[in-house]
């Protein structure tokens, strides 16, 4: 089943083409790790690497600075940044911050399509687990999460939200010990619609609490009790 058109969050800059083409290579190099943390990405290389202008991979790279994938220094150029345990855990709490407070203000706010739009996005979830594509998989998972927060407008927060979600997901790949059960990675979501279509808010921040608390092991101290 596609994804529905609607459940796309926009793009947080206007880019062209090449631009874009550029920005998921290098995201997809930096999420899976071959482009390692500190690698300084020069603009003149990366153009010969991709047929355009140095101008377009400028905008490819604020696009990467955007979700904090990459930083700029000036004349010491554009690094990738790092991905530690400390900012890991901060974000899993950042996260669940934002969310778990968030279903609740989206549930009272949502219109007719969210529902189906988030069934369509456990369905290709599914479809990527199934052919073993886990960015893919990521890659939906973070327009899950968005297109729900979506609902609550919050949209200030919008942005810190997908950082968040972004950093979660490299952490998770570059901390995967071998291969992972992706079909329950993407069933894992179906609690949350259920709740949301049972118009229960009680247990649709519950299963948002749990969903996100049961991502990465970090231990009891990073995501003490219930939800409030």
């Amino acid at each position: 089943m596609p994804r529905a058109a609607s459940a796309r969050p926009r793009a947080s800059r206007r880019a062209s083409g090449k631009s874009t083409a550029a920005f998921a290579e290098l995201k997809r190099d930096i999420m899976l790790g071959s482009l390692e943390a500190g690698h300084t990405l020069v603009e003149l290389e990366l153009a010969e690497r991709f047929g355009c202008s140095q101008g377009t991979i400028r905008e490819a790279l604020l696009q990467l600075q955007d979700e904090g994938l990459v930083h700029r220094h000036g004349y010491r150029g554009t690094q990738v940044s790092d991905c530690t345990e400390d900012e890991a855990v901060e974000l899993f709490r950042i996260r669940q911050s934002i969310e778990c407070r968030g279903i609740a203000r989206a549930m009272e706010r949502q219109t007719g399509p969210l529902i189906a739009d988030l069934e369509a996005m456990v369905a290709a979830m599914i479809e990527a687990a199934e052919v073993d594509d886990e960015l893919e998989l990521a890659s939906i998972d973070r327009d899950f999460h968005q297109r729900l927060f979506g609902e609550a407008r919050l949209t200030a927060l919008e942005p810190i939200l997908r950082r968040c979600l972004v950093h979660n997901h490299r952490y998770k790949i570059s901390r995967s010990a071998g291969p992972r059960d992706l079909l329950q990675t993407a069933r894992r979501h179906e609690p949350i619609v259920g709740a949301i279509r049972a118009g229960d808010a009680a247990a649709a921040k519950t299963a948002l609490f749990h969903h996100i608390a049961t991502i990465v092991d970090f231990g009891p101290t990073v995501f003490p009790g219930e939800p409030e």
